[in-house]
C-alpha cells in the first residue's frame, strides 16, 4: 500500500516499533511522525495522511483534542494501553484501536477494518471518539456498532437484550441484532442502569420489554419479552428479578 500514514506517539520506542511493524506489514508510503499533540496536529493538517495511529495521551493534547483540530477526517487507528473496560467503550464507538505492545496480527486486523469502512456513511469519528474519550461523559444514551461496512448509532431505549458468548455478545432491537466483540460483563458495565438486568451469565434484558414473568423450573423464573422471546433466568438471576416485586 502507498497510503501516506501519521504515527503521533509520545514513546520514541513505540513509534519505531510500530513503523517498523507497518513496513513488514507491506505500507510503502510515506510515514510521518509527532512525539506531541501539537505537532500531530501540525502534521496532519499538512501533510493529511490516510491514515492516523494517534495515541490517546500525548504532551501538549489529548488524542481527543488532535481531532477536534483536524480540518479533515482520516482514517484513525487509536494506540492505547488502557484495560478491559476502556477497550470494550472502544469497541462501543466502534473506533479501531491496537493495545500496546502492538502485536502484528492485532495491528493488521486493525488497518483492514480501518481501510474497508466507507467514510460517507460512517457516524462522524469525533463525535463517536467524543462518547468515548471525553472524561467524565454522561451516561450512555447511545452506542455505535459495526454493521457490515457501516457504522450506525443503536439507542440504548430499543435494545432489548443482549446474549453473551465468550467475548461476544448479540445486541438485539426490534429490527436487527449486531454483533459486536465484547464480553457481557463488560457490556453490562457500561449499559449498567435501573433498565439493564442481569438474569443469566448469557442474558442481560432490558426490563421496559418484558411482558411477563413466570414461574419456570424449580427455583427459577421464565420471562417472556416483547419480542416472544422466552428466557430462563438463573437462580441468582431470579432472585434479582424477585428483588423488582413490590
Amino acid at each position: 500500500m502507498s497510503e501516506t500514514i501519521l504515527v503521533a506517539d509520545d514513546e520514541p520506542l513505540a513509534r519505531q516499533t510500530l513503523c517498523a511493524q507497518l513496513r513488514e506489514l507491506g505500507c510503502r508510503g510515506t510515514i510521518h511522525e509527532a512525539g506531541d499533540g501539537p505537532t500531530a496536529i501540525v502534521v496532519a493538517n499538512r501533510e493529511r495522511p490516510d491514515l492516523v495511529f494517534l495515541d490517546i495521551v500525548m504532551p501538549g493534547t489529548t488524542g481527543l483534542q488532535v481531532l477536534d483540530r483536524l480540518d479533515y477526517e482520516p482514517k484513525v487507528i487509536f494506540t492505547t494501553a488502557h484495560d478491559q473496560y476502556a477497550l470494550t467503550a472502544f469497541e462501543l464507538g466502534a473506533l479501531d484501536y491496537v493495545l500496546k505492545p502492538f502485536g502484528r496480527d492485532r495491528l493488521a486486523r486493525a488497518i483492514a477494518r480501518a481501510r474497508s469502512m466507507t467514510g460517507a456513511t460512517q457516524v462522524p469519528l469525533i463525535d463517536r471518539a467524543k462518547a468515548v474519550l471525553q472524561p467524565a461523559r454522561p451516561r450512555l444514551s447511545k452506542i455505535f456498532v459495526r454493521d457490515g461496512n457501516r457504522i450506525v448509532p443503536v439507542a440504548l431505549a430499543s435494545i432489548e437484550r443482549v446474549q453473551g458468548a465468550d467475548d461476544y455478545a448479540t445486541i438485539v432491537t426490534a429490527t436487527k441484532e449486531y454483533l459486536v466483540s465484547v464480553r457481557l460483563s463488560d457490556l453490562e458495565h457500561h449499559l449498567g442502569g435501573e433498565n439493564f438486568l442481569r438474569i443469566h451469565r448469557s442474558h442481560l434484558i432490558n426490563l421496559e420489554y418484558v411482558t411477563s414473568i413466570q414461574k419456570g423450573e424449580i427455583g427459577r423464573l421464565e420471562v417472556l419479552m416483547k419480542s416472544g422471546a422466552r428466557i430462563t433466568a438463573s437462580r441468582s438471576g431470579s432472585k434479582r428479578l424477585r428483588d423488582l416485586a413490590c
